[in-house]
């Protein structure tokens, strides 16, 4: 009982970065809740070393699902997410994290976390060498092509536990659509993201851990109240900071944290 009340603590702590985070920058948080989660996990002897990993992805997806509403929501009522696009972008990203979130629980915990690792390092390589384009605009893919491409960043996403927004963001962005409108629609596709992928990951841990041990699948209870306790109102405040917040400058800082948390994960 006292390890679930520490946990819910820290992660109502962890809960209200994150959602901070996923209305400014429009990702649902998992790129520090996976991380950081895991270290919690494993410093409270919560569950196995085998399956820590799985578990805080499947936890951090599922606190997503909140944040990534919440974030969504003010975003819409900005008239942010480009709704003639959203839908088929959203339908892509929904595909990819159902059938990605069972396969990474067929895979052994190294190669979940070397894949994190990897793909965090990549997002922030991005996020700090990315650069302003000045040549002509990029013409927006047709509907089912960009579903397709869009799957692929929604199977990465629920693979590691985030929303997708650090994906979808320079995407979008690449196709000349306005940076918040890209945001906007980041976090409305973090919602289908974290459901789909929740749904694969409970299915696919429903004989590993027991509902009366606080889990439901590969999802822990107590993380995840104690995540979207705080995160779910942090998330409006982020996203109404978007217009007062220099968004660049906080993007690069936040991408060398990741450096951080990636070479940490990739060294354990």
């Amino acid at each position: 009982m006292i390890t679930s009340l520490t946990l819910f603590g820290l992660c109502a702590v962890l809960g209200s970065v994150v959602g901070f985070l996923a209305g400014l920058l429009g990702i649902g948080g998992g790129l520090i809740i996976v991380p950081v989660l895991t270290s919690l996990l494993l410093w409270l002897k919560v569950v196995p070393d085998t399956s820590v990993m799985l578990v805080a992805i499947a936890t951090s997806l599922a606190s997503i699902l909140f944040t990534s509403t919440s974030s969504a929501l003010a975003h819409h009522k900005n008239n942010n997410i480009p709704w003639h696009i959203a839908p088929w972008v959203m339908g892509g990203v929904a595909l990819g994290a159902l059938l990605s979130s069972f396969f990474a629980a067929l895979l052994p915990e190294d190669y979940v976390r070397i894949i994190f690792g990897i793909s965090v390092l990549l997002i922030a390589y991005r996020m700090l060498f990315s650069k302003e384009r000045a040549e002509e605009l990029v013409k927006l893919p047709k509907g089912p092509l960009l579903s397709s491409i869009t799957a692929l960043m929604g199977a990465l996403s629920a693979m590691i536990g985030i929303g997708g927004g650090a994906l979808i963001v320079p995407l979008l962005s690449h196709f000349s659509i306005d940076m918040k409108k890209a945001i906007g629609c980041a976090s409305a596709c973090g919602i289908v993201i974290a459901l789909f992928g929740s749904v694969g990951y409970i299915t696919s841990g429903w004989h590993v851990f027991e509902f009366s041990a606080g889990f439901i699948g590969f999802i822990y209870l107590p993380a995840l109240f104690g995540v979207v306790s705080t995160s779910w109102f942090m998330a409006p405040i982020g996203a109404k900071a978007t217009h007062h917040l220099p968004v660049k400058v906080i993007k690069r800082v936040f991408a060398g944290l990741l450096v951080i948390i990636a070479i940490k994960m990739l060294m354990s």
